[in-house]
C-alpha cells in the first residue's frame, strides 16, 4: 500500500477545465472517496491517477515516486469500473487470473493467488462458472477479485455499485469494506451516492465544478459543512436564510423573514462566517435534529406531507415564511396527518451557521 500525493493538478480539456487546482494527500491504507455531482471532476482525478489522462499541469506521486507521466500498466494498480469490464467467455478462475498471466507468473503460482482471493470474496465454489451465470453482485466479487489478485499497491474505484439494486449495494458495499479493512490497500473510492461515501469512508472529498470544497471525515463534512453547497449534498438539510442579530457570548441570534429568532451556538458555524451583526446568515438544520414538543428554538406549524418508511416519519412542516423537513426516528405509534397543526423544538447544538 502506498500513499497519494497530488500537487496543485489541473486538467484541461480544449478551453475547459475538468479539474482545477486540486491539491489532496491520501494516507497509505486509507478508504477515501471522491464524491459530487456528474461532471464535479472526480472520474476525471481518478483517471489522473490512474494514468489514463494525464494533468496539464501539476504532479502525482504515489510515495515518493513521481508517476505523472507513468503508464497506467506501470503503476501497479487495481481499478474496478461502473461496468465490471468482465470477459464473458471466460470462467470466474480465468478472468481473476488475467492479470496475473500478462504479468507472467506460473500457473502454480497463479492458481494460488486465484483460490485465495475467490475466498476473501465469498466465491470459493465459484472457479468454473461462466460470468453469464452470475448475479449481479457475484459479477462485482469478480471484478473487485481480479483487481485485487495482482496485489496492487492502489486500489481505484468508479462508481462500482450503481449498476446493483438498493439491497444488493448495500450489501456489496459491507463486503467491499470488509476486504479492503483485510487487505489494507490503499483505496479511492468515486461515487455521487453520499450514503455509500458516508458508511464506507476513512475520509472524504467533496468536488463541484472541478474544484475541491471540503476535504475531512464524514462526522466533519456532515456535522461542519463549509457552505451551502456542502450541507445541502451531504444527506438532507433545511437552509432557512436569515439576519445575524445578536452576538450574546457564545450565542448567535439570527432573525429570519417571519420574524423568528433561532438561537444557536457560536461555535456550531462555518470558518468562513465573519459573524458580523447584520449580516445574512443560513441556518442548516438536519431533519432528524428536530423534535416534537416545546423546548430550545420552538416552532408551531402545519403539516403539508407525511411519508412512512419505517425507519422514521418524515414530515414537512410550513411555519409560515419556510419550511421544514422533519424526520421523526421510530414514532409510527404517533404519526400525525396533513393539515395537522404541529409543535416542534430545535436544540441549540443542532443549528449550523452557515455565511452567504
Amino acid at each position: 500500500m502506498k500513499r497519494v500525493t497530488i500537487e496543485n493538478v489541473s486538467k484541461q480539456f480544449g478551453q475547459l477545465y475538468g479539474v482545477k487546482d486540486v491539491d489532496l494527500e491520501i494516507k497509505a491504507g486509507e478508504f477515501f472517496t471522491f464524491l459530487g455531482p456528474s461532471g464535479c471532476g472526480k472520474t476525471t482525478t481518478l483517471r489522473m491517477i490512474a494514468g489514463f489522462y494525464y494533468p496539464t499541469k501539476g504532479k502525482i506521486l504515489f510515495d515518493e515516486q513521481d508517476v505523472t507521466r507513468l503508464q497506467p500498466n506501470k503503476r501497479n494498480i487495481g481499478m474496478v469500473f461502473q461496468n465490471y469490464a468482465l470477459f464473458p467467455h471466460m470462467t470466474v478462475d480465468e478472468n481473476i487470473a488475467f492479470g496475473l498471466q500478462v504479468r507472467k507468473f506460473s500457473k502454480t503460482e497463479i492458481q494460488r493467488k486465484v483460490d485465495r482471493i475467490r475466498r476473501q470474496v465469498h466465491l470459493s465454489n465459484y472457479g468454473d462458472r461462466k460470468i453469464n451465470e452470475l448475479s449481479g453482485g457475484q459479477q462485482q466479487r469478480v471484478a473487485l477479485a481480479r483487481a485485487l489478485v495482482i496485489e496492487p499497491d492502489i486500489l481505484l474505484l468508479d462508481e462500482p455499485l450503481s449498476n446493483l439494486d438498493a439491497k444488493l449495494r448495500e450489501e456489496t458495499r459491507i463486503e467491499i469494506k470488509r476486504i479492503q479493512s483485510e487487505l489494507g490497500v490503499t483505496t479511492i473510492y468515486v461515487t455521487h451516492d453520499q450514503m455509500e461515501a458516508m458508511a464506507m469512508s476513512d475520509r472524504i472529498m467533496v468536488m463541484e465544478n472541478g474544484y475541491i470544497k471540503q476535504i475531512g471525515t464524514p462526522q466533519e463534512i456532515y456535522h461542519r459543512p463549509v457552505d451551502r453547497f456542502v450541507a445541502n449534498f451531504i444527506g438532507e438539510t433545511n437552509l432557512i436564510e436569515g439576519i445575524l442579530e445578536a452576538i450574546e457570548g457564545e450565542e448567535i441570534q439570527v432573525k429570519t423573514a417571519n420574524g423568528h429568532i433561532f438561537t444557536g451556538r457560536k461555535q456550531q458555524s462555518s470558518p468562513a462566517l465573519t459573524h458580523m451583526i447584520g449580516d445574512k446568515v443560513f441556518i442548516s438544520i438536519r431533519p432528524e435534529s428536530i423534535h416534537l414538543g416545546t423546548g430550545d428554538n420552538t416552532l408551531t406549524g402545519k403539516i403539508t406531507f407525511v411519508e412512512f418508511t419505517g425507519i422514521s416519519v418524515n414530515y414537512i412542516v410550513d411555519c409560515n415564511a419556510f419550511s421544514l423537513k422533519v424526520m421523526l426516528i421510530n414514532s409510527y405509534d404517533q404519526i400525525k396527518k396533513i393539515g395537522e397543526d404541529i409543535t416542534i423544538h430545535i436544540t441549540h447544538d443542532s443549528l449550523y451557521f452557515l455565511g452567504e
